[in-house]
């Protein structure tokens, strides 16, 4: 018969996840109060509920102002285009659109990788692989050049196109281990029943495969809506500007507006863990079910 833990040891556990909780939920909280305390200016006040503050080692209550969300999403141009409702569509379109590409591309190859022998397999799985090794910046000179002779320059086709394929190898090699774990009798079943190998992809191994499918897309998804250099380099025109862009705008050399910064940061990070929500119930299976085999 397994024991019981002693008192001492569930009382220990239960104060080391209060901490941990508390210091990774403290810098959350702490954005959430700049972006509503109606100032510009950077606060140094460490109790991160919003409406309190601590003055002469007192809790005092603070005001609170939805003045820095205002200034982040009703933001025009000068011919009255409203801006950041064409830097958030821009947003979206292009990290669904990264996350769609980039799994039509990724499944296919993995589905061949899993599938399939054929010479310069492993070499290719291990190209890969060193391909992981490079940041994207790394590649900033030479996509700037493709897309300026593709003329796809300050275009969001372009920017999912650079995007799609850097998020294909991990997406590969991810999918990859999750094919593996698909009897393959299921497929030969199908193929008795009649169906094509495209039907067979689409029929059987893709629903069994939605939870490594759900985890890849959302990982590309993240990819796209937050990568801020790419897209700093190639879109010039602040209509095609994606968000992680458009916070950079509040660092000058004159100064920073910490307050919409902040503000910002909470609009931008709502749809990503909306998404977390949504499909948290496929992480652990699709994280975990390539790794174990038998």
């Amino acid at each position: 018969m397994s024991r019981e833990p002693s008192k001492v040891i569930v009382f220990g556990t239960h104060a080391f996840l209060t901490v941990f909780t508390a210091a990774t939920i403290y810098p959350v909280l702490w954005v959430l109060k700049l972006a509503l305390t109606p100032s510009r200016a950077f606060s140094m006040d460490p109790v991160p509920v919003p409406g309190l503050a601590l003055r002469d080692g007192a809790l005092h209550l603070a005001p609170v102002s939805l003045d820095n969300f205002r200034n982040v999403i009703f933001t025009y141009d000068a011919a009255g285009s409203w801006l950041f409702g064409w830097q958030l569509m821009n947003s979206v379109f292009v990290a669904l659109a990264t996350a769609a590409l980039g799994l039509t591309l990724s499944a296919t190859a993995a589905y061949a990788m899993s599938r399939w022998g054929f010479p310069g397999k492993e070499r290719g799985m291990a190209a890969f692989l060193v391909t992981q090794m490079f940041p994207g910046v790394v590649m900033l000179i030479p996509l700037y050049l493709i897309l300026d002779e593709l003329h796809l320059l300050d275009s969001l086709m372009g920017l999912v196109l650079v995007y799609s394929t850097t998020s294909v190898p991990f997406s590969v090699w991810t999918l990859k281990g999750y094919f593996d774990t698909i009897p393959q009798a299921l497929e030969e079943a199908a193929v008795l029943d009649g169906c094509s190998r495209l039907q067979t992809f689409w029929w059987v191994i893709f629903p069994l495969a939605r939870p490594a499918l759900a985890v890849t897309g959302l990982f590309s998804f993240m990819t796209a809506w937050n990568e801020f250099i790419l897209a700093a380099t190639l879109m010039g025109d602040p209509k095609s500007f994606t968000l992680p862009v458009v916070l950079q705008r509040y660092v000058t050399d004159y100064g920073t507006d910490w307050g919409s910064f902040a503000a910002g940061s909470v609009l931008v990070s709502l749809p990503v863990v909306a998404l977390f929500f949504a499909l948290q119930r496929h992480f652990v299976e699709g994280l975990t079910a390539g790794s174990v085999k038998g």
